[in-house]
């Protein structure tokens, strides 16, 4: 029985690991989002920077693991083989939510995680107890410790309320004072913020980032506590003298110097504070089984009371957790993914939103728009014009494309992000409220962004709607977290060592199946296949341009086409899902392409108007051929998925014929416009005729068939919409040559018309 615990202390000394490098993917955003997203100094600058931080805080983290221990559960009331299990659940839960979680590029918080695991483990393992003894109900209370998740929810409501109102409300007072030309004020400004943010942030290490360091004395922390105010008054007098002297003599900007350490304050809170969300429970089941081994008494009948007790963590293993975090943040592009999302949903300007409208996002920018008019009713015009004033941008006008590439807010916003969140987590702390840091600096970056009016008519429903979505997500990893890990428990103690190992082995599966899947959608983003935005500004640059987005249309129309018909043909429904999928994703990026009209059209020259004509023109027809194929994907897939008679014979093979000739069509234009061979366009052009009347012969054979032999409704009704859908798709390809074919020829005679004048000067 011993080689098993041996065995599993084994198990979770590797899903310590794995938890760490999910942990650091999806709290990494905490500390590097406003760095990152302000573009303030050079990414690696700022990796060097976090891994600093990281690693110094793994190294003066707690050396308490209350959380693991008993800040959930009461450990006397449990044996050590049920405390195994409990732990066991836990880890295995966490790692599957929190790498769900990073795959979808949604921000979670670890915290919540952990004690949501411990707390449905906890309970399952209560309700078999008490079970087993004939107990009632309410016995299970005597197992948990109800308070600490009635703070953890307490926790996210108030930290969601706070850290958005605080962060608007700072955000506009910055704003307002500063302006978006910050830079041109004069240097007693940059010297007073820089005391203000440089004294919080360093207040915030002190109180958060240092509180319960293992060499640091009661003695000391008393101090600090008792003189906070003297720390303070010190503290802002100490950091107004140095920014003075960086800014005067070493020229430096302020802004990126807060950014900077504000980082390294963030990620040193993070890895001192929330490593105990990742190694907190297997460190805690090795020293179970110590205490265990040592007292000689059966798994079965000992009890793990000794768990209550405090015990410091080996400084070694938080030295080697510290450098698996680090190893993590520079490797792990999950991390970059959960931290582009935070980014996006703040970034100023238009961006590709990655969330729907839904009702509730609807309701409230609605009802901010209502309060936005009564403010406005209030505010004298004179005021409103200065303010308004103060808010004004550059790049009005400029693509999507183009603001992606740009920092995605200023460094303003990126200190008052830092610096407010910093001041909200060192308060929380001091008034022992367990607010997140993932709440916290996330609710401050979205409340920034709000008041910056980021956030605007054309933006502020998919950003509200991401916003939602995330909190949402909080409350789900709550649920998740209870539900999974109660799961597992129950499995385990039912099932024994057997059950353990399969769920280990499921883990591992589900884990590298993520990973294989998220690369694979990473990979498919960067595709060379995808749909580029045109950016030239003449007629001819824009027809070059197109060509190959034409072209692309055509290959991966081809495809659909062809996989519709084969998936219909052999029944296959796993075929025609994944051929969904795949109009789906080009339907997406058609719709990407006409966003961005508007932005073209700003950018055209005076002489170069007629493009935008074309322009339209082309992503007419581009979304016509798209809509034909997504019908012919779509009535494809649902018969086969509602069981209906397969297709006959003869229709399949009528179909497949069709299929033919549309892939030499397909084909031939795909390759005309991606060699330029404009002149071929005109041969496939002609060939229009023959191909509708191949068409309209096969639409004439079903009437026949439907008047003397069919028996089928459904079998009709789809033979006749695919013949008709697939006669639009034509005819819609035709009018995109044409309009391409003509347009290209208008372009050309000019020059034609301009070289023949010279030859015969």
């Amino acid at each position: 029985m011993e080689n098993l615990y041996i065995y599993m202390l084994v198990a979770l000394g590797l899903l310590a690991v794995a938890d760490l490098v999910v942990g650091v993917s999806n709290d990494a955003v905490n500390f590097l989002n406003s760095a990152i997203g302000s573009k303030a100094v050079p990414v690696k600058t700022i990796m060097i920077v976090a891994s600093t931080g990281l690693i110094l805080g793994a190294v003066f983290s707690s050396g308490m693991m209350e959380i693991a221990r008993e800040g959930i559960m009461n450990p006397a009331m449990f044996n050590f083989n049920e405390i195994m299990i409990i732990f066991m659940a836990v880890m295995i839960a966490d790692i599957l939510l929190l790498d769900f979680f990073n795959s979808v590029g949604m921000p979670t918080s670890t915290t919540v995680s952990i004690v949501f695991d411990l707390l449905g483990a906890s309970v399952a393992m209560a309700l078999i107890k008490v079970y087993s003894l004939d107990g009632t109900f309410e016995d299970v209370f005597n197992y948990i410790n109800t308070e600490k998740a009635t703070q953890i929810i307490f926790g996210i409501l108030l930290s969601v309320v706070i850290a958005f109102s605080v962060g608007s409300f700072v955000q506009y007072i910055a704003r307002t004072l500063l302006s978006f030309r910050f830079q041109e004020h004069g240097n007693w400004v940059n010297v007073l913020m820089g005391g203000i943010a440089a004294s919080a942030i360093t207040y915030f290490i002190i109180i958060k980032g240092l509180k319960g360091v293992s060499f640091i004395d009661v003695t000391t922390l008393d101090f600090i506590k008792n003189n906070t105010f003297i720390i303070l008054v010190g503290n802002l007098a100490f950091w107004m003298a140095f920014s003075a002297l960086l800014i005067g003599l070493f020229k430096v900007n302020i802004y990126k110097f807060i950014i900077l350490i504000g980082t390294f304050a963030l990620a040193l809170a993070f890895a001192g504070n929330d490593l105990v969300n990742f190694v907190g429970v297997p460190i805690a089941a090795w020293q179970s089984f110590e205490v265990w081994e040592a007292s000689g008494v059966s798994a079965t009948a000992f009890s793990m009371g000794s768990l209550a007790s405090e015990v410091p963590t080996p400084t070694l293993l938080l030295v080697f957790s510290g450098i698996i975090m680090v190893v993590t943040l520079w490797l792990s592009k999950k991390s970059r993914y959960v931290t582009q999302t935070e980014i996006n949903l703040s970034r100023e300007g238009d961006a590709k939103e990655r969330f729907e409208p839904n009702y509730l996002s609807r309701v409230i920018v609605r009802s901010a728009v209502a309060l936005s008019s009564v403010y406005k009713f209030v505010l004298p015009n004179s005021i409103q014009e200065k303010i308004n004033k103060r808010f004004e941008k550059e790049n009005a006008n400029i693509s999507v494309k183009e603001n992606t590439e740009l920092p995605a807010f200023d460094l303003v916003r990126a200190s008052i992000n830092l610096i407010v969140s910093s001041i909200l987590i060192a308060a929380a702390t001091s008034m022992k409220l367990p607010l997140s840091t993932t709440y916290v600096t996330f609710m401050v970056a979205m409340g920034t962004s709000l008041a910056d009016r980021a956030w605007n008519n054309e933006t502020a429903v998919y950003r509200v709607a991401g916003v939602l979505n995330v909190i949402a997500g909080w409350f789900l990893t709550a649920i998740m977290a209870f539900v999974v890990a109660g799961l597992l428990a129950f499995i385990m103690y039912v099932g024994g060592p057997i059950a353990i190992g399969i769920l280990l082995l499921i883990a591992v599966i589900l884990i590298v199946r993520s990973s294989i899947s998220f690369t694979k959608k990473m990979n498919s983003n960067k595709s060379s296949d995808r749909l580029q935005t045109s950016e030239s500004s003449s007629i001819q640059g824009v027809i070059h341009e197109s060509a190959d987005n034409i072209a692309n249309v055509v290959k991966r129309g081809n495809k659909i086409y062809s996989n519709a018909i084969n998936g219909l043909a052999l029944q296959d429904l796993s075929l025609l899902k994944k051929n969904g999928k795949q109009i789906a994703k080009l339907s997406s990026e058609v719709d990407e392409l006409r966003d961005n009209i508007f932005y073209f059209i700003k950018n055209l020259d005076e002489s170069s108007i007629a493009a935008s004509n074309f322009y339209i023109h082309i992503l007419a027809y581009l979304q016509d051929i798209v809509q034909s194929l997504e019908y012919i994907s779509r009535v494809s897939y649902k018969h086969v998925n509602n069981n209906h008679k397969k297709l006959k014979f003869n229709q399949i093979k009528e179909l497949r014929e069709i299929d033919t000739r549309f892939d030499t069509f397909f084909n031939d234009t795909q390759d005309a416009f991606e060699s330029r061979s404009f002149k071929q366009i005109g041969v496939i052009i002609g060939r229009k005729e023959e191909i509708l009347g191949l068409v309209a012969s096969k639409i004439q054979k079903q009437v026949g068939r439907t008047r003397s032999e069919e028996t089928s409704p459904k079998n009709t009704t789809l033979y006749f919409s695919l013949l008709l859908e697939t006669k639009d798709l034509l005819n819609a390809t035709m009018n995109l040559l044409e309009e391409y074919h003509k347009s290209h020829d208008a372009s050309v005679k000019p020059a034609r018309l301009v070289s023949s004048s010279e030859e015969e000067e």
